[in-house]
C-alpha cells in the first residue's frame, strides 16, 4: 500500500513488560517454561491493521490476520502466538478459567507461549487485534479448552521452538530478554 503508515513503536528499553506464568489447571495445559509477556504500549498508540501486520512480519513473524480473540477458552499446542492490538481495548482471560483477567488497549502486544489458554471476555466497539506466529508455526492447531486434554499435548508443547526474534523489536527485543534467543525447543 502506499498509504500505510508504518507503526510508531516504543523504544525497547521504555516498554514496560509483564510475565504471567500459569499452571495446567487440567483443561488448559499452558506452557511450564515459558511466560506469558506482555508489552504495553510497545507500538505506542497502535494503527491501521494492515502496517501492525507489516511490522510483525518485518520482524519475522508471520501467518498474520486481523480480527479479534475467540470467545472461548482455548490454545494452541503447536505454536507461538502474537497478539498486538491495533485499535480500541478489550479484557482478556489468560491461562485459563483459574488464570488471569488482563485488559489490554491500542499498542499492547501480548506473546502467549505454546499452550496457553485465553480468551476473549469483553471488547470496545473498535477493537481490532493482529496475531502471527513464528516462521514454522503458521500451520498452528486449535484446541479448545472444554475438557480434560490429552496428556500427550505436553509432548507437544514442549517441542515447539522459541522463536528467534521477538515480534516488536527484532533480535534485540524485550522478548527476547525474557524468553532467551530462539534456538530450540522451548
Amino acid at each position: 500500500m502506499h498509504d500505510e503508515v508504518p507503526v510508531e513503536t516504543t523504544p525497547a528499553a521504555e516498554i514496560e513488560v509483564e510475565t504471567f506464568d500459569f499452571e495446567d489447571d487440567g483443561t488448559v495445559p499452558n506452557n511450564p517454561e515459558l511466560p506469558v509477556v506482555l508489552m504495553r504500549a510497545a507500538l505506542g498508540q497502535g494503527g491501521a491493521s494492515a502496517s501492525v501486520e507489516r511490522h510483525l512480519q518485518n520482524n519475522g513473524w508471520g501467518g498474520t490476520w486481523t480480527w479479534r480473540v475467540f470467545d472461548y477458552h482455548h490454545f494452541h499446542p503447536n505454536a507461538h502466538e502474537v497478539l498486538a492490538v491495533a485499535r480500541g481495548q478489550a479484557v482478556l482471560a489468560l491461562g485459563g478459567p483459574s488464570g488471569a483477567r488482563v485488559e489490554i488497549r491500542a499498542g499492547d502486544v501480548v506473546v502467549l507461549p505454546a499452550g496457553t489458554g485465553h480468551k476473549q471476555i469483553e471488547a470496545s466497539d473498535d477493537f481490532e487485534i493482529c496475531g502471527a506466529y513464528p516462521p514454522g508455526q503458521e500451520g498452528y492447531e486449535t484446541i479448545r479448552a472444554d475438557g480434560p486434554h490429552d496428556g500427550a499435548v505436553a509432548d507437544r508443547i514442549a517441542a515447539v521452538a522459541r522463536p528467534a526474534t521477538c515480534p516488536v523489536h527484532g533480535a534485540d527485543g524485550p522478548l527476547m530478554r525474557v524468553w532467551g534467543e530462539g534456538s530450540g525447543s522451548a
